[in-house]
């Protein structure tokens, strides 16, 4: 009896695991038919008309130096997102020195997020022919404190601009490709709590004043230039939701407290197995 206690114990464990495995598996990913294709070919120039992207699948541009380029795309809580961006520069005898590129992180409500590795903001010589950025953010929680400026789930958009160089590369055509990706941060960042709606636009360029997306502070917005003017009249695209959904509910804690519970059980089982005294004595 101790025995067979013991074997539907470690049966029960090895069950677990492989559960465990199986959810794993399961969790949203990325879909690899969208990995590698072609993306949008163009950029907005404001916040209202940041072109959205999605998920793993590039996007391009053609520009002048000096203009501002928005993208935006989901994520959903208890992702890591990461953003990556190369530009390829003028010819080296059209420039006239240094030049430094910036690639920025904005959440819903048009607050800088801060990169936690990366890149973010690369000097280029004069002869160098390309530049390559990278933001990597903090997880995004499901839920946070009014006062935190913790990353929340909804719309992230991201700003490719040169920030110092000569005046005289203002307006030299340049090529910037993009990606974002997500991947899942695990149980670890699981917290209690989910966020009502997600921080998504909800209006269109051109839509009453007073409903607009709130503007936090970190979200200054240029005046478009007029290399890009046409990209400014276009409504802005309303994100599509996640994969994975934006509450990200599913964590591996659920299978952690559960099997901890079917555990605990088993245990206490085998115990009584092992202390009961033999009958008819």
């Amino acid at each position: 009896m101790r025995i067979r206690s013991l074997g539907v114990a470690a049966l029960a464990v090895t069950s677990l695991f492989t559960l465990a495995g199986a959810a794993a598996a399961d969790s949203p990913e990325p879909s690899a038919s969208a990995e590698g294709e072609a993306g949008p070919t163009e950029a907005g120039t404001t916040f209202r008309t940041a072109t959205a992207i999605e998920e793993g699948r590039k996007a391009t541009a053609v520009a002048s130096t000096g203009d501002y380029l928005y993208w935006v795309f989901p994520v959903g809580a208890g992702r890591t997102a990461t953003a990556e961006a190369t530009v390829t520069l003028p010819d080296s005898a059209s420039r006239h020195g240094e030049a430094r590129w910036r690639l920025d992180v904005f959440d819903g409500l048009r607050r800088r997020q801060a990169c936690v590795s990366g890149d973010q903001a690369v000097a280029a010589a004069k002869e160098t022919e390309s530049v390559s950025l990278s933001c990597t953010l903090r997880t995004v929680r499901a839920w946070a404190e009014p006062w935190s400026s913790d990353p929340l789930p909804g719309a992230y958009y991201l700003r490719l601009t040169v920030v110092d160089g000569p005046d005289e590369d203002l307006g030299l055509p340049v090529r910037a490709e993009i990606e974002a990706r997500t991947e899942d941060a695990g149980g670890s960042s699981a917290v209690g709590g989910d966020l009502a709606a997600p921080l998504t636009p909800v209006v269109q360029s051109g839509a009453e004043p007073g409903n607009e997306v709130p503007d936090g502070s970190g979200g200054e917005e240029p005046e478009p230039s007029p290399s890009a003017a046409r990209s400014g009249e276009r409504d802005q695209v309303l994100l599509a939701e996640p994969e994975g959904g934006w509450s990200g509910w599913w964590s591996s804690r659920w299978l952690w407290t559960g099997g901890g519970g079917v555990l605990a059980a088993l245990a206490g089982v085998a115990g009584y197995s092992l202390t009961r005294r033999p009958r008819g004595v």
